[in-house]
Formats: structure tokens, C-alpha cells, sequence
């Protein structure tokens, strides 16, 4: 085999797998997925570790802090990823650069819109178990259909799906 054969093999079988490693799909989120640098899919959610977190705009230290979070267990939603650095956009659309290190895969979901309850049951006639302001979170358990699973203040129930950010249109889990 020529020399000029196996540089273009080499080539070729380097760009199979780069493709490979690209090729989007459409998963349980009902949205275009890829697999990230980590291994993990591209989008995903994951939440604010610390109390008090820089977003920068652009991936490392030397990039400015475009933002402050000083909300723990906020979920935000991964769309990038470059080396350490995740590249998130909150629940208001705002974009930008956070360590992972300053992140958590502990699934949690923000309230959207107004006051809303948490019901014992997947039954809007169920026991009200908590009435939750909008903009409070808590820790997403599962989801199933129109209804997901939440604990909000200690208390384990459920709310629908429209009322969360955090969570896909369609994504079911448990």
C-alpha cells in the first residue's frame, strides 16, 4: 500500500469517528442530543453547587465574570462543554462559561410563572402538600407523563411538568 493510501485511510478512519462521536440523535428530551467531551449528553440539566457562582464568558479564569449566581441548587442546563468548563444558560436565556467543579448532577427544577402546589398524588384533587412561590426550586425525582415528582421544603409530591424549568418536554425518568 502506497503511502499516499494509508495517510487517506488514516484520514478517513479519523474522520469516521469524529463523525461518530458528533452524529446528533434525538433522545428522551425530545431534543437534538449529542455526547459531549465528558461522555455525557449535550444538552443536560444540573444545578449550582455553591452559594455563589461566576459565570464567565468564555471557558477558564482569564475570562471575564459576566455573572454572579448566589443560588445554590439553581438548575441550569448544559449546551457545551471544553475541557472543565460547561457552557450553561439559565432559566432566563442567559448564556455563559461555569467550572464543573461548581456543578452538580443531582437533578432540580425551578418553579415558572406564580404561586404553585404540590400535590400527594399525580391528581390536581389530591392533598395540597405545598404551595410554592415562583422562582423556588426543588430536588427533581422523576417524571412521568405531564406529572414530575419533586421534593419542595421536606415534602414529597407532585406538580406538573409546565410549571418546571429543568426538566424536557418529554423526558420520563425515575
Amino acid at each position: 500500500m502506497s503511502v499516499k493510501n494509508t495517510v487517506f485511510l488514516a484520514l478517513f478512519a479519523l474522520g469516521v469517528a469524529t463523525l461518530s462521536q458528533n452524529l446528533q440523535a434525538v433522545g428522551a428530551a425530545g431534543k437534538n442530543t449529542a455526547v459531549g467531551a465528558s461522555g455525557l449528553q449535550l444538552p443536560r440539566f444540573v444545578a449550582l453547587q455553591a452559594k455563589k457562582v461566576h459565570l464567565r464568558t468564555g471557558p477558564g479564569t482569564h475570562y471575564p465574570i459576566d455573572w454572579v449566581y448566589y443560588r445554590e441548587t439553581l438548575p441550569v442546563e448544559v449546551i457545551d462543554e471544553h475541557g472543565p468548563w460547561r457552557k450553561v444558560q439559565d432559566s432566563d436565556g442567559t448564556t455563559g462559561w461555569i467550572h464543573r467543579q461548581l456543578l452538580i448532577g443531582p437533578r432540580y427544577a425551578l418553579i415558572r410563572g406564580k404561586t404553585r402546589t404540590l400535590f400527594a398524588e399525580k391528581d390536581l384533587a389530591s392533598a395540597r402538600l405545598v404551595i410554592a412561590e415562583a422562582g423556588v426550586t426543588g430536588r427533581l425525582l422523576a417524571c412521568e407523563g405531564i406529572w414530575c415528582q419533586l421534593i419542595i421544603g421536606g415534602k414529597k409530591g407532585w406538580m406538573e411538568r409546565r410549571h418546571l424549568w429543568g426538566v424536557y418536554k418529554n423526558e420520563e425518568f425515575d
